[in-house]
């Protein structure tokens, strides 16, 4: 059930929940990077199994995903937010005490479900329940201020693993879900019960058309492929390149800034465009870019990061406002859900793919995700706005 919402809680309330989906990926997707080698030590395991349970856990996210959406599209999206802060402060604190690996793997099990709950589907759900077709702003505010969630995350998750250790550090993160995260969602609106049934059935909207699903749906499995393989491996794909150690480290922090840089760009003058238009100019910026490094090597590594963020940044925003220009707000949470499982699946498989690739074929392993990128804006050139 739509909820309105005054234009003048609506600053306030983009920033309560921008905050809250900043720890979320925080203290989920971005922990790995800094806890996974001494979470691993202290099992007397290879780093490998670590980032194999946090696959897992995309993969749990994705299986929770569409239930989570379609709660937030009956009830709003203020209980299952709150829920998720539970959720992920419990999976965390499982590790923070886990003895041995059986339970380092619930642990991220729980994170898991958390993430399925609580991150940008479960957020854009909320605002299309609030905002409905409008909330397009919003979605883009959100993702402003979260997109500093590796800027602020990885080096207090430093802070914490170098004075404490890898265990207090998660259950830092779990405090910090509970003192800040949980009681920012509580400031969320209430959603409404679900409205009396009518004595006589009322004619349903027709659903989306299949193909366009399934369009939407290679497209987001695609874009987040590409996204979490440069992810993890940018730094050796640019040093394949010929850049040095201290140019791919660079660029590489050049990312966030692109991102951020683009999702403003976004908020200001592509948003008088549909968003088909900045999905497709998104989807095409990793391909040039890859034929740029290949022609250019090492020095075009800074050109590369920049043009591979901000397609990146926007491509996010495109994740939640696409699904609601092209098929509106009406069971908009559980479609999000749907769209998004398959991406996730990608998402847990693209490091270790791409990782082969990159061993196997050096710098050459650019052109698969630079053709998955051209697939990606081919499938967006396809679609149609109505």
């Amino acid at each position: 059930m739509l909820l309105s919402l005054s234009p003048a809680r609506r600053g306030p309330m983009v920033t309560a929940l921008g905050t809250a989906q900043t720890i979320g990926w925080a203290s989920s997707y971005y922990i790995p990077a800094v806890l996974a080698v001494p979470m691993a030590d202290s099992f007397g395991l290879s780093p490998v199994w670590v980032f194999g349970a946090f696959s897992m856990a995309l993969v749990v996210s994705a299986m929770v995903g569409p239930w989570a959406g379609a709660r937030i599209d009956r009830y709003g999206g203020r209980g299952v937010l709150m829920l998720s802060n539970l959720v992920f402060a419990a999976g965390l604190g499982g590790l923070a005490v886990a003895p041995d690996p059986v339970m380092m793997f619930a642990g991220w099990a729980l994170i898991g479900l958390g993430m399925g709950m609580g991150l940008y589907e479960a957020a854009f759900a909320t605002l299309a329940g609030i905002y409905g077709r409008e909330a397009r702003g919003p979605i883009t505010g959100i993702t402003l201020i979260a997109g500093f969630a590796s800027t602020i995350g990885w080096p207090l998750s430093g802070v914490m693993l170098a004075t404490w250790g890898w265990r207090e550090a998660c259950l830092g993160w779990a405090l910090i879900h509970l003192a800040i995260a949980l009681p920012l969602n509580a400031l969320l609106p209430a959603g409404a019960a679900p409205a009396p049934r009518p004595a006589a059935p009322e004619p349903e909207a027709p659903p989306p058309p299949r193909g366009a699903m399934l369009l939407l749906a290679f497209v987001f499995a695609a874009t987040w492929f590409n996204s979490t393989a440069m992810a993890a491996h940018l730094p050796g794909l640019l040093q394949a390149a010929g850049a040095s150690t201290a140019m791919a480290i660079a660029a590489g922090a050049l990312i966030g800034p692109a991102q951020v840089a683009a999702r403003v760009l976004e908020f200001g003058l592509l948003r008088r465009f549909h968003p088909l238009v900045s999905a497709r100019l998104a989807a095409a910026a990793h391909p040039v870019a890859a034929v740029g490094l290949v022609a250019f090597g090492g020095p075009a590594a800074y050109a590369f990061a920049l043009l591979h963020g901000a397609g990146n940044g926007i491509l996010t925003i495109a994740k939640g406002t696409l699904p609601l220009a092209l098929f509106g707000a009406a069971g908009y949470g559980q479609r999000l859900g749907w769209l998004g499982a398959p991406a996730r699946v990608m998402q847990a498989a693209a490091p270790l793919v791409f990782g082969a690739a990159l061993t196997g074929w050096g710098l050459s392993a650019i052109w698969l995700t630079a053709g998955i990128g051209l697939a990606a804006t081919a499938a967006l050139l396809w679609l149609r706005r109505n």
